[in-house]
């Protein structure tokens, strides 16, 4: 079928295939171009960990990549969540300035930047628990407010990056030091609610 068919909210763990003796190398590479000359995927099932599973074949590079799907029952339908959210009109002005954060804030894609900072501090705090140092509790951080004006979020974070570039060049014509900008706090924005896509298992 076309890869385009199969929703994103339905992939779940991927692996790497690859022929196991060269017997099998010539067809494995003529399935694998097939499937990329015409965007197409398969499907098919397979057992891990005692469950069957969908499973869906692409080709990737020189093998092919098969990604677990999910069943159907176990994605939410988006109606359930969306359905009662009203139709919002958009401030012209405000999506410009939005559009405008967007491009500056844009950058590729780099898996190696990303670092799960939590576990990184439960590592440490187990560390310095093992040496025999005593790990003060932190305080416990106030709720952020409900009520944002996003009109004024977004002028704060475009004066925020604007204006220090704009006193480190005016200074530099007339000084000879180096200034840099500091950050200040910036107000905290009201965060969206995550809902999982994924319906959890039931154990048992």
């Amino acid at each position: 079928m076309p890869r385009d068919q199969i929703d994103e909210r339905y992939f779940e763990n991927p692996y790497y295939l690859l022929p196991n003796d060269q017997v099998g190398q010539e067809a494995f590479a003529v399935i694998r171009e097939a499937m990329r000359g015409k965007k197409m995927v398969a499907l098919g099932r397979v057992v891990l960990a005692k469950r069957e599973r969908i499973i869906m074949l692409q080709p990737w590079g020189k093998g092919v990549m098969g990604a677990t799907l999910r069943y159907g029952y176990e994605v939410r339908d988006q109606k359930d969540f969306f359905d009662d959210l009203p139709d919002v009109k958009i401030a012209p002005d405000m999506l410009k300035l939005a559009e405008h954060i967007l491009e500056s804030k844009e950058a590729d894609f780099d898996p190696s930047e990303f670092v799960d900072h939590y576990e990184e501090a439960v590592v440490e705090m187990l560390k310095q628990k093992q040496a025999g140092v005593v790990v003060p509790k932190g305080a416990t951080a106030a709720p952020a407010a409900n009520v944002v004006n996003l009109m004024d979020a977004l002028r704060r974070s475009i004066a925020a990056e604007t204006k220090p570039a704009a006193k480190a060049k005016k200074r530099a014509q007339g000084q000879s030091e180096m200034l840099l900008p500091i950050s200040g706090k910036k107000a905290e924005e009201e965060k969206p609610v995550a809902r999982p896509a994924s319906k959890q298992r039931k154990a048992g």
